[in-house]
């Protein structure tokens, strides 16, 4: 499968589905779909990592299978498990069951085997990654090197075909390099105020621009003070739907001292903002 023919190709796509792509992005989505190479995109939280996977997803009419990590992820959740209790049922009402129990029937997907196995377009999506314990990396390098998971049970299972697999991490931790060297590498930041406004733009009809811009250059502003956590894109974009139902038409000082719970999340983020700000 072709996912995009080419850079210009993956922007218009993407842009399609609301996501607005920059040079770098498109031409590293079309490398990661030519190469078949999982992408991983690498930035801090809110600037669209996640948004990505999603949007090549329904540009390329794919299903999207995502596997969140955290700390404490294990094979069981993140490959496949066993349906003990049907085993057990099987086994109570069949004592030489004990041969058939390994058996297709009860093998429970999860994410990794399933977008393994998966005879349509699929984008894996494995989030967050550096969430994970380390082990978790040695799960992945199999399946990112052949696309096979071995099943002991019932031996080793190839991709139907190549899914597009994107990897987000937030860079909490350094990813091993056995795992880089498996992927073609993206880093996204913050956008430009002017590229966050096309953004809202984009997925806020009925906004003015010039209150985009604004909502846009705030956030920029608010991002640049040292804060427990930045605003992210989709808080900008709720900020924007936020001030379309109350019916503003302007980010003057009373209106952000109003609003400002949509994007900071922390009082004392709020208090630093509100005095750089000059708000009352």
């Amino acid at each position: 499968m072709t996912w995009f023919a080419s850079p210009s190709e993956a922007v218009t796509r993407l842009r399609q589905t609301g996501y607005l792509s920059d040079d770098a992005i498109a031409t590293s989505v079309f490398l990661a779909g030519v190469l078949e190479k999982p992408l991983l995109a690498e930035g801090p939280a809110g600037v669209g990592k996640t948004q990505l996977a999603k949007a090549i997803a329904e540009a390329a009419d794919a299903d999207l299978v995502r596997l969140q990590c955290y700390e404490g992820l294990d094979e069981a959740r993140a490959l496949y498990e066993w349906n003990y209790k049907k085993q057990l049922l099987r086994i109570q009402a069949d004592d030489d069951a004990w041969d058939d129990i390994f058996a297709e029937e009860f093998l429970l997907e999860r994410p990794l085997l399933k977008a393994i196995r998966s005879e349509r377009p699929t984008v894996l999506l494995i989030d967050e990654t550096d969430k994970a314990d380390v082990e978790v990396e040695g799960l992945l390098l199999e399946i990112l090197s052949d696309f096979q998971i071995t099943i002991p049970e019932l031996g080793t299972i190839s991709a139907a075909r190549r899914p597009f697999v994107v990897l987000t991490s937030n860079a909490t931790r350094e990813l091993s390099e056995a795992l880089k060297r498996r992927c073609l590498y993206l880093h996204l930041d913050y956008p430009t105020p002017e590229r966050e406004r096309d953004i809202v733009l984009a997925q806020v009809p009925g906004i003015a621009e010039a209150l985009a811009e604004q909502l846009a250059r705030t956030a920029a502003t608010l991002r640049a003070l040292e804060l427990k956590k930045s605003p992210s894109i989709a808080e900008t974009v709720d900020w924007a739907h936020t001030l379309l139902a109350l019916g503003r038409e302007v980010l003057d000082e009373q209106t952000v001292a109003e609003t400002l719970g949509v994007v900071l999340k922390h009082h004392s983020d709020q208090q630093r903002a509100a005095k750089e700000l000059g708000l009352r």
